[in-house]
């Protein structure tokens, strides 16, 4: 069955049987549209490729056929005519053999000889081909042109790595950069520095964690607030969630969780319920008092939730050191939460007691120089904000990762993953033991600024090059 498709306009002229906002209406079809082919789609892009590289421009002796017209995980893309005649193509997907680690290579991009050029088929596959690898959690996506093609694709937002000979004839390895991490660090952290400026919130040595030691005590206080809208779509998840992140939040400081504040604001009283109704049973799983707080009806639904801790020497965020080694641990049972698949990874609501409480202590107990819980920015987000704290910058090893079965890579460095921390210590440093979770060491933190992924073959890729937060480094 033919996959849905999706007209491409860039660089197209207006069809010539009415304007593109008719087209779009449905009352007049563009010239030509884009779908991932079906089996005789692929069959009619083979017979255009041997076509062009065979024939025409005689790359190969007899076929262009290799092992990626093999592998299962290729995906074919197709431009398609009015009379649904396949006049273009492109096949994409990992580039190695091995578990997707998302590393894609695009490849084979091929159009009809009579549709290049003014029609923009060429340029469309290209885009589309970088659409399909960004939402498949690609986050290096690589193609190898002809050298003649360097100015379209340079045109269309990819950078030239090196030239590189193939078949005898100069092509050009080109990269598109993948911006996932960078925006979603944008979106959720990069404004806190300007915010908070002049506010000094942790005190020397901890600014920038997400929880602040009382002067004068043992205390340690965290908060977090959960987004109105999941608190008014998915209530129960939402007072669970808001135990759990600021559970989490003491963890990551070493500290002993001892109770809980709640604020609800709610429609009415049996909106107010059901939030609540999550978040005693997060708090009765945790077995974590709650003390008290606030709730108010006949308002937006809005929830935050305070939770307090105790330890004597809390575990910094900011007190990694160049050199020092990565950890990532993380729960990777359970999956992502319907309705939040690809955002929010449910690693927690069927733990026993016993097992979410080795993971909360985990960090007490190990006592690393700095650690971070992973939160709204991801993995990767997380990282940029230790190492930021840290005064340094990171590499992160992507293919050394703990990462659940089937989840594309994109995703779990960008996701809420339930129980996820961030370690940093030198190599001599056990690492947790955190009952259920799995860690591995996955990286190091560097003198050179910025968050870098990098790939089984050596090659760095930026995943940010900006500071995460503006916060700068907790002990200036």
């Amino acid at each position: 069955m033919r996959q849905a498709s999706f007209p491409l306009f860039p660089g197209l002229p207006f069809p010539p049987d009415g304007p593109i906002c008719d087209a779009l209406l449905g009352e007049a079809r563009p010239y030509f549209m884009i779908e991932e082919a079906d089996e005789g789609g692929v069959a009619a892009y083979r017979a255009l490729r041997k076509r062009v590289f065979v024939v025409e421009q005689g790359l190969f002796p007899r076929h262009d056929l290799d092992e990626r017209d093999e592998d299962p995980r290729t995906v074919v893309l197709v431009a398609r005519d009015r009379a649904g005649s396949v006049i273009g193509g492109v096949r994409l997907g990992p580039a190695r053999g091995g578990p997707d680690i998302g590393w894609w290579h695009g490849g084979r991009l091929i159009v009809r000889p009579t549709d290049r050029g003014g029609a923009g088929v060429g340029p469309a596959l290209v885009r589309a081909a970088y659409a399909r690898a960004e939402a498949a959690g690609a986050l290096r996506f690589e193609a190898t042109v002809q050298a003649r093609a360097e100015r379209l694709f340079a045109r269309l937002g990819w950078h030239a790595v090196r030239p590189v000979t193939l078949m005898g004839r100069p092509h050009v390895l080109m990269r598109r950069p993948m911006g996932r991490i960078a925006a979603l660090v944008a979106a959720t952290k990069q404004p806190l520095g300007p915010l908070l400026a002049g506010f000094h919130l942790g005190g020397p040595g901890f600014v920038g964690d997400d929880g602040a030691p009382v002067p004068g005590s043992d205390l340690v206080a965290a908060c977090d607030a959960i987004l109105p809208a999941m608190v008014e779509r998915d209530p129960d998840w939402a007072g669970w969630c808001s135990v759990l992140v600021n559970l989490n939040d003491l963890s990551a400081m070493g500290a002993a969780p001892v109770g809980l504040l709640d604020a609800v604001g709610a429609k009415d009283a049996a909106a107010a319920a059901r939030v609540l109704g999550g978040l005693r049973r997060a708090a009765e799983a945790y077995g974590v008092p709650v003390l008290g707080g606030h709730t108010q009806l006949g308002v937006p639904a809005a929830l935050a939730v305070t939770a307090l801790g105790r330890t004597t020497d809390p575990v910094p965020g900011g007190g990694g050191l160049p050199g020092h080694r990565l950890r990532l641990t993380a729960d990777l049972g359970g999956g992502w939460r319907p309705g939040y698949t690809g955002r929010q990874w449910d690693s927690t609501s069927h733990r026993r007691t016993p097992e979410l409480r080795a993971m909360l202590d985990a960090v007490a107990a190990a006592r690393p120089a700095a650690a971070k819980d992973v939160s709204m920015s991801g993995i990767a987000g997380t990282l940029g904000m230790l190492a930021e704290a840290s005064g340094c910058g990171a590499v992160l090893d992507v293919a050394a990762l703990p990462r659940p079965d089937g989840v594309a890579m994109g995703d779990w460095l960008t996701c809420f993953p339930g129980f996820a921390m961030l370690t940093a210590a030198p190599p001599s440093h056990p690492g947790l033991s955190a009952g259920p979770a799995a860690g591995a060491v996955c990286g190091e933190l560097t003198r050179t600024p910025g968050v870098r992924l990098r790939w089984p073959d050596g090659e760095l890729t930026d995943a940010l090059t900006t500071p995460a937060t503006g916060l700068g480094p907790a002990d200036p």
